[in-house]
């Protein structure tokens, strides 16, 4: 008789998940994808790793150090990448699919609401606190970013840089990613000691198994993930129409200067610049839409954002609350609701088309752009002037919420946005110390923090009258 012990058990090979399983698993990684992509990975780790082990850790970690050089959210094409391995291009599309989805009808339903009641004093009252909250949210984020990123001089150098570049030059958020990576890319034949890029660690001790994809491999059933010339140009030949398409259409029709033309073409170039993550690229997007193109105010682009946060998904899901007041804002001839839902809608498409494109097209060479160093080093240029671009975020959003008059000052070339000291909110900066408190010192979660600050915002203003 064979006795199987519990560890000999533990370890037995995991049976391969049909496509109907893993569609259910998807699902409810995308209800429950909260917490922004630290979460978000967690999540997938725990449900795809531990539990199930349909993926096993070195190789999990294997994709997520090439999603960390990819362009939009890491942990969506994660997502992607390990649907596509193990049940091909229907199984990339079905895992990133359904881990927007959830969140992006959310985010349609809050657009709605938003643009509906904004006015109503309750509603106003709420998203007053909200806005608090979520300073302290992205404060919260720069200092856990900069922890990972800014372990040298040469990294806090550039990080320092690309905040003055950005808050002093008003410069372009593309050219200082631009410049960073290029930074990154000499910096590893001058001083790669400085520059030399690290990837996400394993766990400490973890335990080596062959998960479902591992044995996959083994049997030789993943010949899609073989590197071929061919299939490559075939996934372009597909994926760059379904994602440019529409806005070369848009174009022709409509022209240049109508908003959907806009939305798409400033959306399509986001997806191409957004690495760092959703606070990285939101910087860039507040400027460009409250000033640039008109879209929103200041105030309403912190209250997307903090509609966001509550959200499964990614958080760049908050450039589908711009693009809905976009195009609600200037409807031409169709109703303001519909006009919004599809500017929201076009939004979402050509934000999320290109991770699809990303992982079908780079997931079987991900062995080489693994190995190449000069790639590494110019990723963790990247990070850390990502770091800058978070702090000039944060500013930027603590300027517009505890202060009600901010002004552009001009000293010789800089044009940096100074605050109006006598317009200082009492009751923001309170609300805004609360919440960074209750993240950093308590360490409370973010939903938590958020519902509390509403509260508070709607205690406070009936007591104030204001």
């Amino acid at each position: 008789m064979t006795i199987v012990t519990n560890e000999g058990a533990a370890m037995a090979a995991p049976a391969t998940p049909s496509l109907a399983e893993a569609t259910r698993v998807w699902l409810k990684i995308g209800l429950l994808s909260f917490g922004g992509p630290a979460g978000q990975i967690a999540l997938m780790h725990k449900e795809l790793v531990d539990e199930r082990r349909w993926i096993g850790e070195r190789r999990f970690l294997h994709a997520l150090n090439y999603c960390m050089l990819l362009p939009g959210p890491e942990a969506q094409q994660l997502a992607i990448y390990i649907g596509w391995l193990m049940h091909r291009t229907i199984g990339g599309l079905i895992a990133g699919l359904l881990f927007i989805l959830p969140g992006a009808l959310v985010m349609w339903g809050l657009s709605l609401l938003y643009v509906l009641y904004r006015q109503v004093p309750l509603v106003d009252a709420i998203f007053f606190g909200v806005k608090a909250a979520v300073l302290a949210v992205v404060i919260e984020a720069g200092l856990r970013i900069s922890k990972r990123a800014l372990k040298n001089r040469a990294m806090v150098a550039i990080a320092i840089a690309a905040f003055l570049a950005l808050f002093l030059l008003k410069a372009p958020f593309p050219l200082v990613i631009i410049c960073a990576g290029l930074i990154g890319w000499l910096g590893h034949r001058w001083a790669p000691a400085l520059f030399g890029g690290g990837g996400h660690a394993g766990k400490d001790g973890a335990p080596e198994f062959k998960g479902v994809v591992d044995l996959m491999f083994e049997r030789g059933e993943l010949t899609h993930a073989e590197p071929s010339a061919g299939r490559a140009l075939k996934v372009l030949a597909v994926w760059l129409p379904l994602w440019l398409g529409p806005v070369v259409l848009l174009w022709a029709l409509l022209g240049s200067g109508n908003v959907f033309t806009q939305i798409g073409g400033f959306f399509s170039t986001m997806a191409v610049v957004t690495f760092g993550g959703a606070y990285a690229v939101l910087a860039y997007v507040a400027q460009a839409a409250v000033e640039t193109y008109g879209w929103l105010a200041a105030g309403e682009m912190v209250d997307g954002l903090g509609l966001a946060e509550t959200t499964p998904g990614p958080l760049i899901l908050v450039l589908q609350f711009v693009g809905f007041l976009a195009a609600w804002r200037a409807p031409g001839g169709l109703d303001p609701l519909v006009a919004g839902s599809l500017g929201g809608l076009l939004t979402v498409w050509v934000t999320f088309a290109p991770c699809f494109l990303w992982i079908f097209l780079g997931a079987p060479y991900i062995e080489a752009l693994r190995g190449n160093k000069a790639l590494s080093a110019a990723l963790t240029a990247i990070t850390a002037a990502v770091v800058g671009v978070i702090a000039n975020l944060a500013l930027w959003f603590g300027l517009h919420v505890l202060f009600g008059t901010v002004q552009p000052v001009v000293i010789g070339p800089l044009t940096p946005d100074l605050p109006v000291l006598a317009s200082l909110d009492w009751r923001a900066a309170v609300l805004a110390a609360a919440a960074m408190i209750a993240l950093l010192r308590f360490k409370f979660g973010m939903i938590p923090v958020l519902a509390a600050c509403a509260v508070a915002g709607v205690v406070l203003v009936r007591l104030t009258g204001g």
